[in-house]
C-alpha cells in the first residue's frame, strides 16, 4: 500500500462530504488520504469522501498534534486580531486546498469583551460558503470556532454563516488563486 492508503485502527466519527452528516467509520475500514490541511484529514472510502478530525489522527496511524497558540494582545489587553486571522487561515473546506480566509469566505471579524464569564474576550465572525447548498458549512464554522477558542484570552466565539453578499471567485486572494491555478 502507498503511504496514503490506510486501514483505520479504531472506530471514528467522521463528517461525510459534502452532506455534512456524521457517520461512524469502523476499525479496519480502508481509506485513502486525499488532503491533510488545517489539522484535519479528507479521506476516501468505498462509500465516499469523509473528513476526519485531527483529534482522531491516531486511527489513521498519524500523530495527534495538540495545538497551542502564542498570541500578542492589544494595548487594552484584547487578543490581537492578527492572531484570530492566523487561526482562521488554518481552517479549510475539505474539498478545496485553500484556507477560508484566502478563499474570501470570511466577511467580518469583531473582538469584544465577553459578557460571561466576566473575564476574557468574545470573537464574532461572519462568513459564507462557496455554495449555499454546502452541507459542510456547520462543520467548517465549528472548526473555525474551535481554532479561535485556542487563542489565549478568548473565552467565547460565534461563527455565523451568511449569504449576503453572495460569494464569487473574485473574492479569492491572489495567493488562493495561485494555489487553485486560476492565475
Amino acid at each position: 500500500m502507498s503511504t496514503k492508503d490506510r486501514s483505520l485502527s479504531r472506530d471514528v466519527v467522521a463528517t461525510q462530504i459534502p452532506s455534512g452528516d456524521k457517520h461512524t467509520l469502523f476499525a479496519d475500514t480502508k481509506v485513502f488520504i486525499h488532503q491533510v490541511l488545517g489539522g484535519s484529514y479528507t479521506v476516501q472510502t468505498d462509500t465516499g469522501l469523509f473528513r476526519i478530525d485531527g483529534k482522531d489522527a491516531d486511527a489513521l496511524g498519524e500523530e495527534v498534534v495538540t495545538e497551542t497558540v502564542q498570541a500578542a494582545t492589544t494595548a487594552d489587553g484584547a487578543p490581537d486580531p492578527e492572531a484570530v486571522w492566523d487561526q482562521l487561515k488554518k481552517v479549510y473546506d475539505p474539498e478545496i486546498p485553500v484556507n477560508i480566509v484566502d478563499l474570501g469566505l470570511v466577511y467580518s471579524l469583531d473582538i469584544s469583551k465577553a459578557e460571561e464569564p466576566e473575564t476574557g474576550y468574545k470573537v464574532d465572525v461572519a462568513m459564507t460558503l462557496t455554495a449555499p447548498g454546502c452541507g459542510m458549512g456547520p462543520a467548517i464554522a465549528e472548526d473555525a470556532k474551535n481554532k479561535i477558542l485556542l487563542i489565549p484570552g478568548v473565552t467565547a466565539a460565534d461563527v455565523r454563516i451568511t449569504w449576503e453578499p453572495a460569494w464569487n471567485q473574485s473574492m479569492i486572494s491572489e495567493e488562493g488563486k495561485m494555489k487553485l491555478g486560476l492565475i
